[in-house]
């Protein structure tokens, strides 16, 4: 077993009454307007370590702003969003970056990657903030394209790389700092159905090694065929499969 999958699953292991990957309590956020736009509506979702959840709902129906909130992105305007266990409504600015930087690992539709650097020093991106040294964070960044299947694709620079291969070093990037747990962002949005499925088997194998991962997509396909799926409409948490909040 990898170190990077080792340390993933040392995360897992606190049973889910000590403390949540991510826990929203009661949270609302409106924006404003003349009446202000309710766009999260009193929403309650806890999910633990070691879980693989779809967030779905069609567009306008409030999961870009849970996504965000989520991520801590924006502030809620009302309720707890609790961080692997640090409730970071209320904190300052500068503590939100960092518990942003260090616990949560962020994979969108458009993939981000720097065409100028290679594949690992995209990666290797991912630690730049955190005080890792050198050495470490070209190890870390090897050690995660690997588990991503791209130990052969080191030194290729994002041009020279497929749709589903630039999607898995992004992948490796949000993992590289072995997060608290993984948001993305309609993952397979910019691929082709082959990429897509080949994508969604790798996030599914990275779940069966610990890592925490919240799938935000519109399709209803991808997010039934996860073990767990919350649905959001106007705002609200519509239906959970999971074990109530």
């Amino acid at each position: 077993m990898s170190a990077l999958t080792q340390a993933a699953r040392t995360e897992t292991t606190p049973p889910h009454s000590v403390r949540a990957a991510l826990h929203m309590r009661n949270v609302v956020k409106e924006f404003p307007g003349s009446p202000p736009v309710r766009a999260l509506d009193d929403v309650s979702v806890r999910i633990d370590h070691g879980e693989l959840v779809a967030v779905v709902g069609p567009s306008g129906s409030g999961k870009s702003t849970m996504l965000n909130v989520m991520g801590t992105l924006d502030r809620p305007t009302s309720g707890i969003v609790e961080i692997d266990g640090v409730d970071t409504a209320s904190l300052p600015d500068k503590h939100i970056a960092g518990i942003r930087a260090r616990k949560i690992g962020f994979v969108f539709q458009q993939f981000f990657l720097l065409d100028g650097m290679s594949t690992v020093d995209n990666v290797t991106n991912g630690l730049l903030y955190q005080g890792v040294p050198p050495a470490e964070r070209h190890d870390r960044a090897i050690e995660a394209l690997k588990t991503v299947g791209l130990g052969h694709r080191l030194n290729h620079r994002p041009n020279k790389l497929s749709g589903g291969e630039r999607q898995r070093v992004a992948v490796a990037r949000a993992l590289v700092h072995r997060p608290a747990f993984v948001l993305a962002d309609e993952p397979t949005g910019n691929l082709d159905s082959k990429s897509s499925a080949a994508v969604m088997d790798l996030i599914r194998e990275l779940n069966d090694l610990g890592t925490t991962i919240v799938v935000i997509t519109h399709d209803n396909a991808i997010a039934e065929a996860l073990p767990r799926r919350v649905a959001v409409l106007d705002g609200r948490i519509l239906d959970d499969s999971g074990r109530p909040s």
